[in-house]
């Protein structure tokens, strides 16, 4: 059984003890991937992602301004992000987004920055990674406004069938994660349902929101075989062919375009 976690922040401080027990532990779950997010702690440090891909070929790296962060880009910035997303493990350009929750950045610079990075995206024909809480609507708008031509992942999808429907007007993916094995998750699940299973990734946000039964601890890659078992349940279908479906997904966003 093939897995990949297409969303982790593997460069976090809280894998610093332990970082290789916690990939060994995610290669014997059954990972044969994942995509390290390389937002790190903003810029002007864009190779957190990179660093770890460098080290592992079984991880790729993505290259982005988080949302939290647009306030603090400098001059250059644009063009020092465009040199790292060439780098031959860079597969995505993200995450980027729009965060009206704790607008730890004024909106109007987080919508320029998510603007310049998707226009980057388009130059350079990488898939993005989209973050975006509580700016659904803006989201949208932007993304109708550039739309990457090498498509994206709406990662730690959050929202219902009515959302779901907007990603695939896009022709973007679904990031699942441990939200939808939470309780109160029930339009998560039901766009989980609905969704053409072509559309369809795993991710586990880690080291934040694991899935029950680890809720409230530390998340690492190998709990995505736990998302993966609940998003199979609610499907009705083998974990084995949702496990394959979902590897051949990101296979087929991001590994077609790596050198």
């Amino acid at each position: 059984m093939r897995i990949v976690d297409s969303h982790c922040h593997l460069d976090d401080p809280r894998f610093d003890e332990d970082r290789q027990a916690v990939l060994d532990r995610a290669w014997a779950a059954g990972l044969v991937s994942l995509l390290a997010i390389g937002t790190g702690e903003g810029p002007p440090d864009f190779a957190a992602g990179i660093r770890l891909a460098e080290a592992d070929r079984r991880i790729y790296a993505s290259v982005g301004v988080h949302p939290h962060h647009a306030g603090r880009v400098a001059e250059g910035w644009a063009n020092a992000l465009r040199a790292c997303s060439r780098h031959p493990r860079v597969v995505a350009l993200g995450e980027m987004g729009l965060d009206y929750h704790y607008n730890f950045s004024p909106p109007e610079a987080q919508r320029e920055v998510f603007l310049r990075q998707l226009e980057l995206a388009a130059e350079e024909h990488k898939p993005v990674v989209i973050h975006t809480r509580e700016a659904w609507a803006d989201t949208i708008a932007l993304l109708q406004q550039v739309r990457p031509p090498a498509g994206g992942v709406f990662h730690c999808f959050s929202g219902g069938p009515a959302e779901a429907e907007d990603a695939w007007e896009l022709g973007f993916y679904l990031g699942l994660g441990g939200v939808i094995t939470f309780p109160k998750a029930h339009a998560l699940r039901e766009a989980a349902r609905l969704a053409p299973l072509d559309r369809l990734l795993l991710e586990t946000d880690a080291p934040y929101l694991a899935p029950v039964p680890h809720r409230g601890k530390r998340n690492e890659p190998a709990f995505a075989a736990d998302t993966l078992r609940r998003v199979a349940e609610e499907r009705q279908m083998p974990v084995e062919t949702l496990a394959e479906a979902t590897t051949a997904n990101f296979e087929r966003l991001c590994l077609r375009y790596t050198r």
